[in-house]
């Protein structure tokens, strides 16, 4: 089985020696929230959940994530939801990145572990409790289903990383890879969970521009990404939001792999109003 790392944020606070400047920047084409940040200080507790916070790293807001929120969440032995979702039109994505987790779904039990990965559709009712001995950590990406006329409801899925072969991207020898958990053909959904891998050396090698919308998160490695103007340096535990059009490129400099779990908006007309 090959070796993955999955970053999740320790907590804490910094000591009172510890510098003020960092990396944090908040502008209108991308932000960076590096994971220096993510600490006690700035987590939220959310109804329904018992012995979990949550650090908050997206949500729809002007000059800022326009389609998704994303947030970390942190459940220690015995804690979780009967009621986690409070909202019937939002869809629900799943990453889990540290401990073990259960979902009920449709009378069913799931069990999560590092590396896993759920979609939960718009309007579904599902639980998830930690029955384990450990903090379980996961990053949870939500979004308001877009309904299409002709179009089923999508399906929901559990899966685990390890069940899904990387895919080369053109002409780089499989340096530039990505895992996806989700069919890109299958026009039922309406967003994307992936990983990208890069290799040592690996680039993305022009400015891509594009319509999608991405929440970006450091789960192994560094790199030095392009966006907009600036060149920015970030490593595991780092998140980036890229608006729509935000020019934007990397280089994996190394000395080992980088990978991010990557969100992007999919398959739906652009909006007029």
């Amino acid at each position: 089985m090959e070796n993955r790392s999955y970053y999740a944020p320790p907590g804490g606070l910094p000591p009172q020696t510890d510098l003020l400047s960092g990396k944090a920047v908040f502008t209108t084409a991308y932000v960076v929230i590096p994971r220096g940040v993510m600490t006690d200080i700035v987590t939220s507790y959310l109804p329904h959940w018992t012995n979990t916070r949550a650090w908050i790293l997206a949500r729809p807001l002007t000059g800022f994530s326009e389609t998704f929120s994303q947030y970390i969440m942190e459940v220690a032995p015995g804690g979780g939801s009967t009621k986690p979702e409070p909202e019937p039109r939002a869809e629900t994505a799943i990453f889990v990145v540290a401990g073990t987790l259960a979902i009920g779904y449709e009378g069913r039990v799931h069990t999560l572990r590092p590396g896993s990965f759920a979609f939960l559709p718009a309007g579904s009712a599902w639980t998830l409790q930690n029955d384990g001995a450990d903090v379980a950590t996961f990053h949870w990406i939500r979004k308001a289903f877009q309904e299409v006329e002709g179009l089923d409801r999508p399906p929901a899925i559990f899966t685990h990383e390890e069940e899904h072969q990387p895919g080369a991207m053109p002409d780089t020898d499989g340096r530039w890879a990505t895992t996806r958990f989700i069919d890109p053909a299958d026009m039922r959904y309406d967003m994307h969970v992936t990983i990208v891998t890069f290799e040592p050396g690996a680039v993305i090698p022009f400015m891509e521009t594009h319509v999608m919308e991405h929440g970006l998160y450091v789960l192994e490695g560094r790199a030095v990404y392009r966006l907009n103007e600036d060149w920015v340096e970030v490593q595991a535990g780092d998140f980036m939001w890229l608006r729509a059009f935000c020019p934007q490129a990397c280089y994996a400099g190394g000395p080992g792999r980088f990978r991010y779990l990557l969100y992007k908006d999919v398959n739906r007309h652009a909006s007029l109003w």
